[in-house]
Order: structure tokens, then C-alpha cells, then sequence
């Protein structure tokens, strides 16, 4: 079990999350670039590109938000849990990778019900539905919940380990 999730890891997410977000930082800056050299140099400003950047802004934070929390880059505030015995430690960061992934799985859930809501809004510049800008939270929120349930069961042996010491 543990080796087939190593391998989902390694295949879906190894360079692919990060790619997209290369992807998206310099679409959003070509974007916004062209509208400032539409409205400054040619005095003609673009109608579409605000809204086009702030749907790109709107993934590649849900998008960064998720590749934070793979590579354990968010904030955590380690105090108490630090001055716990190690096996202790171990459970603990299970219990709350564990928490994580159910909270994310509850968000999922919710986002998926809320983007097929929108179904048949329309974005008033660029014309398209606005499912693609809102299901960057279904996207996102899914990544984050495998990704803590990957780090949940990376955790298993060490518990196993520890209780038989």
C-alpha cells in the first residue's frame, strides 16, 4: 500500500504541480504586462486581461497553497508538540495530518456542490463559466487532502517502529 502511494506521489505530483505554477506566474505576468503596455503605449486598454489575471491569480494560490503544504512549507507552530516524548511527537503529526486530510475532503466535497451550482454563470469579460476560476478550490483542496493522507501513512511505520522498541 505504502509503495503503490509512493508511486502515485512520484507520477502525479513529482514536477507536474510545479510546472503548472511556472505556467501560471508567467501567464498572469504576460497578462498583466500587455495590459499595461495596451493602455500606456497604444492607449487602448485590453477588456479582457484584469479579469483573465484574476482568475489565474485565484489558481495559482489555491495551486501554491497545495504545493506549500507538499513540501511542508506553511506555517506550523511546533512548541508544544516539540517538548513531547518522540513516539508522542509521531502520533501527534499522524492525528493532525490525519485531521488535515478530512477537513480538505469535507472542503472538496462542498466546492464540488458550490461549482456545479454556477453552473451557467458566465464571466462578463472573458465569456467563459465561471466553474473554471471557482474549481481551483475542488482542485486545490483535493491535492491538499491526498497529499496529508500520503504524509499521514508515511507516519505509520514509525509508529509501528517506535511501539517495538
Amino acid at each position: 500500500m505504502i509503495e503503490q502511494l509512493k508511486k502515485l506521489n512520484f507520477f502525479l505530483f513529482k514536477n507536474y504541480l510545479e510546472i503548472v505554477l511556472v505556467f501560471l506566474l508567467v501567464a498572469m505576468t504576460l497578462t498583466v504586462f500587455s495590459q499595461v503596455i495596451a493602455r500606456y503605449i497604444f492607449e487602448a486598454p485590453l477588456s479582457w486581461s484584469e479579469e483573465l489575471a484574476r482568475f489565474i491569480l485565484i489558481w495559482l494560490s489555491m495551486l501554491s497553497a497545495a504545493y506549500a503544504f507538499k513540501t511542508k512549507s506553511h506555517f506550523a507552530l511546533t512548541i508544544l508538540v516539540t517538548k513531547l516524548p518522540e513516539k508522542q511527537q509521531k502520533f501527534t503529526s499522524f492525528c493532525i495530518h490525519v485531521t488535515v486530510a478530512i477537513f480538505f475532503i469535507i472542503i472538496c466535497y462542498y466546492s464540488v456542490i458550490f461549482v456545479h451550482s454556477v453552473n451557467g454563470h458566465v464571466a462578463p469579460a472573458l465569456q467563459i463559466s465561471m466553474q473554471i476560476p471557482y474549481s481551483s478550490i475542488v482542485v486545490a483542496s483535493g491535492l491538499i487532502s491526498i497529499f496529508s493522507l500520503i504524509s499521514a501513512i508515511k507516519i505509520i511505520p514509525k509508529l509501528t517502529k517506535s511501539e517495538e522498541k
